[in-house]
């Protein structure tokens, strides 16, 4: 399939934006915010890829009560959770920079039935 010189430059660009987004992938596993919970007794930490990296319980919250183990696996599931939006946000606002604002599920929704623009880089390399 023949595009011309606007179908190659159009290709040119998405192998960059390509490139940059597994560049920038690439660098969000490297970035980590952290989530608390029961006032920093329990700390997740997260990567820009949502991926749990790490946690910390304070060695205080551990006790053998039955009642402080069900309120320890409710703190763990509170900072995971913090800690998973804010990785969240880390990745919009970097996929923002990549995009200059660009929605590209947006982009995705409008074309044609069934196309993405992965389908459509495919195209271009026939």
């Amino acid at each position: 399939m023949q595009f011309g010189e606007f179908g190659n430059q159009m290709f040119e660009q998405m192998q960059k934006a390509q490139e940059n987004l597994s560049k920038m992938q690439e660098e969000l596993k490297n970035k980590q915010v952290e989530g608390s919970s029961g006032g920093g007794k329990v700390i997740a930490t997260v990567n820009g890829r949502q991926e749990l990296v790490k946690i910390v319980i304070d060695p205080e919250v551990v006790d053998s009560d039955p009642e402080e183990v069900a309120l320890l696996e409710d703190m763990v599931v509170a900072a995971i959770n913090q800690a998973m939006k804010k990785s969240q946000s880390l990745m919009q606002g970097e996929m923002g920079k990549l995009t200059g604002g660009l929605d590209l599920n947006s982009l995705n929704n409008m074309m044609p039935g069934g196309m993405d623009l992965n389908n459509l880089m495919n195209m271009f390399k026939k």
